[in-house]
Formats: structure tokens, sequence, C-alpha cells
């Protein structure tokens, strides 16, 4: 039986799709694009995207060309994209930012149109639907991920068109893991255990404080250390997992090693909860869409289809990284932040930079990611924070501050 099997087939009831179990969505995402995309192949992208999917972009021996996005919600604009663009690039990938959809019928067409692959990364997206469709039914390829919805710390899915595509990434992906150790099964099963302790027994903020003072966080910023020399250095190895490795196992060190049963049951157990989970989302997501730092876009989303079950609300605030630390002391803390953006952070050595950055940056350094399952607790830490909400418009007319 392949490795992962049964996971895959609770995936593949729920999608609709063929799906093939990785242990993790980078991996996942690796393997899509090495099996579509030839060396040297051009990837649109939206730059306010983790550095992580930016190194697994580069590790498959392509280049990353950064997209004009949406002030509203992060998410490729794509009627900003200019056709000199369209017609130099070999591949789209999404990204629905914390689970707001991106244009995906707009982008479907285009990439039709051209005649180029249209890669989803559904990460954040497990619960979100276009027009009654689910994400990662759209594009040649999607990628979903256990460690966001339901915390998992481990897993993912690479959804496809046919079962005789997931056989061939079967044997592709085997050929990629790596032996899995008990210890690390035992921490992988632990620590969403101990956060979840830590959260009922309101320690976030003790823990937290001691971790940072510890060192034993990976990230001292929103984004890991480039080491453009290191990095200009494994291109030469490219395409290639070992040689980007530093980079790509980055909060996640056992992304391609074969779990055990421990964790895969663990896993297994875990989705069996995830309409739940996706309901106590919209139900969060209902309560800080109807806050004044909610996005207009969000808010008009929300009173129209109904909230959907996002990984996170993005809220967009002023003086957004003092309010982060600020929010530990109210045992909340904040991840996902994608600021600088892309081609800010690594440079036109590394992608190419997008053509009108403006959006990008504003909505990189005003967004708060806001977990929808502690909707309550960060509604009350606002307000006593007295948070000032930022407005959208104010990156169209540029102005000053904002």
């Amino acid at each position: 039986m392949p490795y992962g099997s049964r996971l895959a087939a609770t995936m593949t009831r729920r999608l609709g799709r063929p799906c093939v179990y990785t242990p993790s969505a980078r991996l996942a995402l690796y393997l899509a694009l090495r099996r579509w995309c030839r060396p040297g192949a051009r990837v649109l992208m939206s730059p306010v995207n983790d550095d992580v999917i930016l190194f697994v972009v580069l590790a498959a021996g392509l280049r990353p060309v950064q997209a004009p996005v949406s002030v509203q919600d992060g998410n490729i604009d794509v009627s900003a994209v200019p056709e000199s663009t369209w017609r130099n690039v070999d591949a789209v990938l999404t990204t629905n930012l914390y689970g707001i959809p991106d244009r995906v019928v707009e982008l479907r067409r285009r990439c039709e149109e051209l005649g180029i692959p249209l890669f989803e990364d559904a990460a954040h997206a497990i619960g979100t639907h276009v027009a009654g469709q689910p994400i990662g039914t759209f594009g040649m390829a999607a990628v979903f991920s256990l460690s966001k919805h339901v915390a998992g710390m481990a897993g993912g899915f690479l959804a496809v068109e046919d079962e005789r595509t997931r056989r061939e990434l079967e044997l592709l992906r085997d050929d990629l893991l790596v032996p899995g150790r008990l210890r690390e099964d035992l921490a992988t099963t632990l620590r969403p255990l101990a956060r979840s302790a830590a959260r009922g027994l309101h320690l976030v903020h003790p823990v937290w404080r001691t971790m940072q003072r510890l060192g034993l966080l990976e990230r001292d910023a929103f984004r890991m250390d480039l080491h453009a020399l290191r990095l200009a250095a494994s291109a030469r190895e490219a395409p290639s997992l070992e040689a980007y490795e530093p980079w790509v196992r980055v909060d996640l060190h056992s992304f391609r090693a074969r779990h055990g049963t421990l964790v895969r049951g663990q896993l297994a157990l875990r989705m069996a909860r995830l309409d739940e989970d996706l309901a106590r989302r919209r139900a969060g997501v209902s309560l800080l869409s109807d806050t004044a730092w909610a996005t207009p876009a969000l808010r008009d989303r929300a009173a129209h289809d109904g909230p959907h079950a996002l990984f996170r609300v993005p809220l967009l605030v002023h003086d957004r990284d003092a309010l982060v630390e600020r929010l530990v002391n109210h045992d909340v803390v904040t991840g996902y932040i994608y600021d600088p953006p892309l081609d800010d952070y690594a440079g036109a050595e590394f992608v190419e930079p997008s053509p009108d950055p403006k959006a990008a940056r504003w909505f990189a350094a005003h967004v708060l990611p806001a977990d929808p399952l502690l909707a309550r607790r960060i509604i009350k830490a606002f307000a006593r924070e007295q948070v000032a909400g930022a407005h959208p418009w104010a990156a169209a007319v540029g102005r000053p501050g904002e």
C-alpha cells in the first residue's frame, strides 16, 4: 500500500480529485514544480508570500516573477499584470493568502489562453470555495497543508487531475523522502498538544518570552536571513532540494521525513475533526469581519457570501510591528506576516521584481493576520490597546505615513 494512502484517500473524497500524501506542503509544491516546469521556467507569484515558498521555487530551478497585488488582500491583481509579463511567464502560482481566494477564474482563463499550468497554493485555503467549487480544483495541481487548519504540525497533500499523474508523483515523492526517526515523530505528535495546553493555561506570554530570551525561535524577524552569497552558490546545483535545504526546512526540519504511524494516526484524527474546525473558524471570521480593522472587501464578502473558514483574518492596522509585540501580553502570538515583500527581501538577483510594488509594500506593512479561533480575545485586546485601523485607499493615493 502506498505511503500515506489512507490520508490521501480521505482528502480525495473531500476534494473530488486524486491526492498524494506528503510530509509537508512545501514538499508537495516542489513535486508539482518539478513535474510540470522545466529548469529556468518563469513562475508568476505574489510577493506577499512565505519566504519558504520562494526558496522552494528556487530549489526547483525556476525564476520567481513577482506580480502586482491587490491592496485589499495581497493576492495577484490579474488586471495589473502587464501583457509583456503574461507573454513571458511559464506558470502561475496562487497564494490564497490567509484563505482569501485568489482570482482563480480569471487566472485559469489566462493560463488556458497561454497554455501554461496554474498551480494553487491552498495551504491557507482548505475550507475556501469560489462559486461553490473548492479551491484546489481550478489548476493543474494544488498543494494543501495539515499544519495549518488542523494544527497537525506536519502533513500535506498534492491534488492532481487524474490517477495516472497521481501514481507518477507518488514515485517521485518516494525518491525524495528521507527516513523518519521515532524521536522526531514523538516531537511532531506532542508539539500541537503542548501548544494547546499553553493556550488553555494562559501560558502563551511566559512561554513565548522565554523562547525569545533563550534564542529558541528560528526567525528573529518576519523573514529568515537570506544569506545571499550561499544562496547564489546554491543556484549552481538547482534543481536540488539538498542544495536549498537550509532555507526550505526553516520552521519544519522534518519537511521530507517519512512519518511513522504515530504521526499519521494523529493527522487522521485531526482530519476527522476538520469540519468542526472550519465551523469554528467561520464563527470567528464573522466576528472579526464586522470590526473597523477588517478590510472593506472582507466585510463585503462576509455580507454577500457569508464568512469563509479563513486560516487567518487580515486586519489592517497602524504601527503593526509594535502591536505584534504588545499582543503577546494578551496571550496572542501573531505569525504568518510576510513583510517585506519578496522582491524587496530577495532583490533582483533572485527574483524578477514587481512592475508596481506599491500595493504589496503597503499591505505587507499594515496587515495583522488574526486567528479566527481567538477572535474574542483579539477584539478585546485591540480595544484595550486602542488600535487604529489603516485604510487600503491610503496606499492608492500615497498618503504620507500610510
